[in-house]
């Protein structure tokens, strides 16, 4: 393969996994607010409460954005923003109480899908397509890390 076309092949598995989805045919979620929804749920996981800006970083779309999401699931009744005890400015966004039952249904579909995958490749490949993602990954970013030096020091 000349390498015209691994970056070809590589900008094609990239638009296939965006369209990728682990959930049954209509989700009650999208993937962008499943994805908000279960950052809120890692933090409380870890006794933690999150706010709109970390919110945007970690799913990396604006603040503006993540604002008119968590207006639009406010009004639907999927979270809500509570304001800090000691900080008027800040506002957490948790999970309404209806949501959790909508989040931990989605997370079984998502679970559901992904374990038919698994029993048609089997484990030992997922893991090897795993492990082969964590590799290719990490050359990559070692490789940008190396061009952003060469760069700097022109």
């Amino acid at each position: 393969m000349e390498i015209n076309e691994y970056l070809i092949k590589l900008f094609q598995i990239i638009k296939d996994m965006e369209n990728v989805s682990l959930f049954r045919e209509r989700a009650k979620l999208s993937k962008t607010e499943f994805a908000l929804l279960r950052e809120i749920v890692m933090e409380g996981e870890n006794g933690r409460k999150i706010i709109s800006s970390e919110l945007a970083r970690r799913l990396g779309i604006t603040r503006s954005a993540v604002s008119q999401l968590v207006t639009k699931m406010e009004k639907e009744g999927v979270v809500k923003r509570v304001a800090s005890p000691t900080d008027r400015k800040i506002a957490y966004i948790q999970l309404s109480d209806e949501s959790v039952a909508v989040f931990e249904e989605q997370c079984k579909e998502a679970n559901d899908i992904m374990q038919h995958v698994v029993d048609k490749m089997g484990e030992d490949r997922i893991r090897e397509l795993i492990a082969t993602y964590d590799e290719f990954f990490a050359a990559l970013t070692q490789v940008q890390k190396e061009v952003k030096e060469e760069i700097g020091e022109r």
